[in-house]
């Protein structure tokens, strides 16, 4: 297709759920030359586990206006309103180009099914296959990809981001600087990929948690990199936990959708324990449900609380939330006879790398979309449903915008990878930390409940936490050869890669939570147990140095 009133440009897309798989389509059917990057293999990312839907206003009975209320509401006032109002109005039109793309969202005769989950004022939430809504969006994407001239990387780690230096060209110039590439383990050999923009689209940071509804793959390896490159980040201590998920190794997600059917929480005594904590019972906002499970389960000493959705029948189940059912009959249990055991686990990071309501980051040449971005939609706390939403509204805007942004020849510049970021103590002599203890560290002092006590025993365990990572590996120079692929055969460990990350974004989390002296939406901090005005903003971050920013 010949563009029009666009740049043609060279585009990175880093990342394959349903926001990497958007920008991906939209950008080759306006005629950019795309690669596509994946971490592992093509169909594998966040989205591919989304179980409850998206949340969009497409029925005669809501509006638009009610979706940015309940979202405002949900965000306990942190989120942007301009880019909420752009979600919600874009959402629509997004859902008819997922229709276009192959997805077949369930029908309750000639209509689309709809769910309420928490929160929402109104039952808006399509799904797919019953429980499986993110997965056949994504196989749907996948099939229309495979039609395409995308070019496709799978198994690619994401070593950095190559930066350029520039002249400044306006104020969201960082430092001079512009991206124009990522570095990539492939196969045991770096890759170096030229574009003339990167979006990032990386998903989430689940694996920061002993207890996630994440897949293995969520590591924050996107969100590190762009702070490596020094992008501005914010919201890093608002990481949503689920309130419910299936209390057995693995941490299944029991979707919102349960509860919006009619499903209820119980105590270790079988008693609804919830009405109590909020007028709006199993369907209060996540962090609310989440507190209370919390609460709950410390009063009786770590018990988890059970979920009762036998009333719903094993046919309305079974037909509903088929991959839930599957789950715990895997599990041996049997929720259309008996209430299961549930608990909090780490779910959505609501923060990221800053950006503005077309993907925007604070250098030119990267965008970040999705999971991975903080584009102020979800501000404190993100509304059930809305992040397959914003997956594939701001996947979609961010191409619209770097055809007409003015990013000149990416390949004229020359390129290397961040210096590394200072360690306290990591030289790289010590493999000393399990992937494990910092797991078990986060969920303990940065997790449901935080205190200054327990977040800085974590910031001094994180302090003296070392990976061995060579220093070649950790950025700094031109590190790769400015031909496409190096000829280096020796073989990094990826798992110390990613704990590397882990570690990056384990600090910031830790210093967000410190620095936010209030509790709001999925930050709760025992010893500053109410909002304050002084922090009705987003704490942003570049590098290591914190600023107050007033969106």
């Amino acid at each position: 297709m010949t563009l029009t009133n666009q740049e043609q440009r060279e585009v990175v897309v880093v990342g394959s759920g349903l926001a990497g798989l958007t920008a991906a389509l939209r950008a080759e059917s306006l005629g950019h030359s795309v690669t596509l990057v994946t971490k592992g293999a093509l169909d594998e990312s966040n989205s591919r586990w989304a179980q409850g839907g998206i949340a969009a206003a497409v029925f005669d009975d809501d509006s638009v206006a009610l979706h940015v209320t309940d979202t405002l509401a949900a965000g306990a006032g942190l989120s942007i309103r301009r880019a909420v109002e752009v979600l919600c109005a874009d959402g629509a039109v997004r859902i008819d180009d997922l229709v276009r793309w192959g997805v077949d969202f369930d029908r309750d005769g000639a209509d689309w099914s709809r769910g309420l989950e928490a929160a929402h004022s109104r039952p808006r939430v399509l799904h797919a296959d019953g429980d499986a809504t993110g997965k056949a969006i994504v196989l749907a994407l996948i099939e229309r990809l495979g039609h395409t001239t995308v070019r496709v990387i799978e198994n690619a780690f994401v070593l950095d981001l190559v930066v350029a230096r520039v002249q400044p060209a306006g104020a969201r110039s960082a430092a001079g600087t512009r991206v124009v590439g990522v570095d990539l383990l492939v196969a045991g050999s770096e890759l170096r990929i030229r574009g003339d923009a990167v979006v990032l689209a990386t998903g989430g940071a689940g694996q920061l948690y002993e207890f996630t509804t994440n897949p293995a793959g969520a590591t924050g390896d996107g969100l590190a990199a762009a702070w490596r490159a020094g992008a501005r980040v914010d919201d890093l201590e608002f990481y949503q936990f689920h309130p419910t998920a299936l209390a057995v190794p693995g941490s299944f997600l029991i979707s919102e959708a349960v509860r919006g059917e009619g499903a209820v929480l119980l105590d270790a005594g079988g008693r609804r324990f919830m009405a109590g904590v909020d007028p709006r019972a199993e369907l209060a906002p996540r962090d609310i449900v989440a507190r209370g499970i919390a609460a709950q389960m410390a009063a009786q000493a770590g018990l988890p609380v059970h979920l009762d959705a036998t009333a719903l029948g094993r046919a309305t189940l079974e037909r509903r939330f088929p991959t839930i059912t599957a789950a715990t009959r895997a599990a041996g249990l049997d929720w259309s006879v008996d209430p299961i055991p549930v608990t909090p686990a780490a779910h959505y990071f609501m923060g990221g790398v800053t950006t503005d309501i077309d993907g925007r980051t604070s250098i030119p040449g990267l965008y970040a979309v999705g999971e991975v971005a903080s584009t102020g939609v979800h501000g404190a706390n993100r509304l059930a449903s809305n992040s397959l939403l914003e997956a594939a509204v701001f996947g979609w805007r961010a191409i619209e915008a770097i055809g007409g942004d003015d990013l000149g020849d990416a390949s004229t510049l020359e390129g290397a990878r961040p210096e590394p970021v200072a360690r306290d103590g990591a030289t790289g002599a010590s493999r000393g930390i399990l992937r494990s203890d910092l797991q078990r560290v986060m969920w303990e002092h940065v997790g449901v409940t935080r205190s200054e006590q327990g977040l800085r025993k974590a910031e001094k365990w994180l302090a003296e936490a070392t990976v061995e990572v060579p220093q070649d590996r950790l950025g700094g120079g031109d590190s790769v050869d400015r031909t496409d692929r190096t000829d280096r055969t020796d073989r990094t460990d990826r798992f110390d890669l990613v704990t590397a990350n882990l570690l990056d974004v384990a600090r910031l989390v830790v210093a967000g939570a410190l620095a936010r002296e209030e509790s709001r939406g999925a930050h709760f901090r025992i010893d500053f147990p109410y909002p304050s005005t002084e922090f009705a903003h987003p704490l942003s971050w570049a590098r290591e140095v914190p600023q107050h920013a007033h969106r």
